[in-house]
């Protein structure tokens, strides 16, 4: 199993794990500039893509591109409600969420993913509007999430751009993934 894999039975250190790896993933980048790249970057990966590719798993048990962007566009959601809640409450509960149940429950293979890109974007446009209202001490009030502890506006931003980079990776290993199988199949 990847460190990027974070499903709601993780372990304490696999978590841990987790959040070390994508920050690690943001390094010394500034998180808001990741933020507002990433519409540009799902809305390029979406049309590098033929139509009929955009369903297709990178393999069996993997999620293909309509599932990443609908999953990106519930991320954005969710962490709109978090820093609001954050921001409006002292030391809110944050609950996390299994992204593999919201997949399969939420039939992210029936999504569409030119409509999860413009929900992406504009969900982004809301919270990066809200984030750049944010004062210092709006940055360090914390929240308490239900798996990782302690957790301030700053640090979900951090968390948020570096998942977004884990996310936009894996968009173009799918399509390196899946090209070689569009191009035998005469794509």
């Amino acid at each position: 199993m990847s460190v990027f894999t974070n499903s709601a039975a993780s372990s304490p250190e696999e978590v841990r794990a987790y959040v070390g790896a994508i920050l690690e993933l943001l390094g010394s980048r500034n998180p808001m500039e990741v933020l507002q790249e990433t519409p540009r970057a799902l809305r390029e990966a979406l049309d590098r893509l033929p139509p009929a590719q955009v369903g297709q798993r990178e393999a069996p048990g993997k999620w293909s591109t309509r599932h990443v962007l609908q999953h990106l566009a519930d991320s954005d959601l969710v962490m709109g409600y978090r820093i609001r809640m954050v921001l409006t409450h002292d030391r809110p509960p944050l609950t996390g969420y299994d992204q593999d149940k919201w997949a399969d429950r939420l039939r992210y293979d029936e999504a569409d993913a030119e409509q999860a890109v413009r929900d992406f974007t504009v969900l982004r446009e809301a919270n990066l509007r809200l984030l750049k209202r944010a004062t210092p001490e709006d940055l360090e009030r914390v929240g308490v999430h239900s798996e990782r502890g302690e957790e301030s506006v700053e640090h979900i931003v951090r968390l948020y751009a570096g998942h977004d980079l884990l996310h936009r990776r894996q968009l173009e290993r799918i399509r390196l993934a899946i090209a070689p199988a569009a191009r035998r199949a005469g794509a």
